[in-house]
């Protein structure tokens, strides 16, 4: 699609209902499909049957991304789960209580479950389900002051992997058990949001909007969808907002200096900005992961997030850290002139919808995104995304 294409697009975007201006307060619910599509979060069959495809063909990017992940230690059959009862997460991983196994354990049952697919060895399908089964038969509960991150990271890993077994694989005998452990020890914590740094709630919501479309639960999808379409409003900046970033209803941030010490005291704000670009790229990067994976579920879904003021933050988010990654020189006027970098393996989605899909050209996130190719997992909640979203046009 050429450039002049893209800017049509973008006019167009303009012109939706749910305009920039209307981000200022909670936006209204958005509708849940009539019927959740299945497999639908983060990948679809038609996606999943293209990697497939270029795998089986040797084609590359696939090939290698595929190769990583079946060489992981979270592809392996022996594989020994590690559940517990209450997973305790303390700020820092101090107390950190069963939080690396759960998550690790969450990503490994997500690689199973892609393996299984990929292959149609049934072995894989069955350690996923072993261990998802090990936790839904165990845990109760997560605690202390990380716990609704806690809950998030291991949350979407956990919806992913289920979806995917209970949509493609014949046998599940307790998969009713796990929809159990997601809708009381997960949803709850949850779907009341965080206004704690922006990459919490974000990838609350990822979490909270996976699990919906696996326990079919229509209310929980829209509750989620909406505090996550206040959270993007609020986390990326772009100068139509106007003098000051957006926040999200309900936080206690009423003036200028709350604002800007919310914004890790940046006061001076262009378009592109996050709220933690000014603390660093590591965790920017989570809440960018986690605005495109809610987009990309939705769109599975039936519900185009790209084309309104979502995509447009997406957009410029993954465009403005990408620059700097790659060594742009950084203005006094930007975080004192000084950035702590390290964006991880989070743009294959976004740059795959924009660029991929809608041809918008992304000059900075297409050379960062191929430059990191294969794109691995960050051992919290982002997992082989080379592998199920370059160049996938489905």
């Amino acid at each position: 699609m050429s450039t002049r294409r893209s800017r049509k697009f973008w006019s167009l975007a303009a012109l939706i209902p749910v305009s920039l201006g209307l981000l200022t307060a909670p936006v209204p619910a958005s509708a849940a499909p009539a019927a959740f599509t299945h497999p639908g979060v983060l990948v679809s069959k038609s996606q999943l049957d293209f990697v497939r495809d270029k795998v089986n063909a040797g084609a590359q990017p696939w090939k290698s991304a595929y190769d990583q992940m079946m060489g992981s230690t979270y592809a392996s059959l022996s594989r020994t789960p590690k559940p517990r009862s209450v997973v305790e997460c303390g700020s820092y991983s101090n107390p950190n209580n069963g939080c690396t196994d759960e998550r690790e354990d969450a990503i490994a049952a997500y690689t199973d479950a892609l393996a299984w697919y990929f292959t149609q060895d049934a072995r894989y399908a069955q350690k996923a389900i072993a261990l998802m089964d090990a936790w839904s038969g165990t845990i109760t509960d997560h605690t202390n002051s990380n716990a609704p991150l806690q809950t998030g990271w291991a949350g979407a890993s956990w919806s992913r992997a289920a979806e995917l077994i209970k949509s493609t694989y014949s046998s599940w005998p307790n998969a009713g058990r796990f929809a159990t452990m997601l809708r009381t020890v997960y949803l709850p914590k949850l779907l009341v949001g965080s206004n704690s740094n922006g990459n919490w709630e974000l990838v609350m919501m990822e979490a909270a909007v996976g699990i919906s479309v696996f326990l079919d639960d229509k209310s929980s999808y829209d509750q989620a969808m909406t505090r996550y379409r206040n959270r993007v409003a609020a986390y990326v900046y772009l100068s139509t907002d106007g003098a000051l970033p957006k926040t999200v209803p309900g936080s206690g941030l009423s003036t200028r200096d709350q604002i800007v010490n919310y914004w890790q005291k940046q006061s001076t704000f262009m378009t592109g900005l996050t709220q933690e670009t000014c603390r660093d790229f590591v965790h920017t990067g989570y809440g960018i992961a986690s605005i495109a994976d809610v987009a990309e579920t939705a769109r599975i879904q039936g519900q185009d997030l790209y084309s309104t003021d979502v995509g447009e933050r997406l957009r410029q988010a993954l465009g403005f850290q990408s620059k700097y990654q790659l060594g742009a020189a950084v203005p006094t006027n930007l975080c004192g002139g000084h950035l702590n970098l390290g964006l991880g393996p989070v743009t294959e989605v976004g740059f795959n919808a924009l660029h991929g899909r809608l041809g918008i050209a992304m000059t900075n996130t297409q050379t960062l995104t191929e430059r990191q190719r294969p794109a691995g997992t960050n051992n919290l909640f982002v997992a082989w995304q080379t592998l199920t979203h370059a160049g996938n046009p489905n």
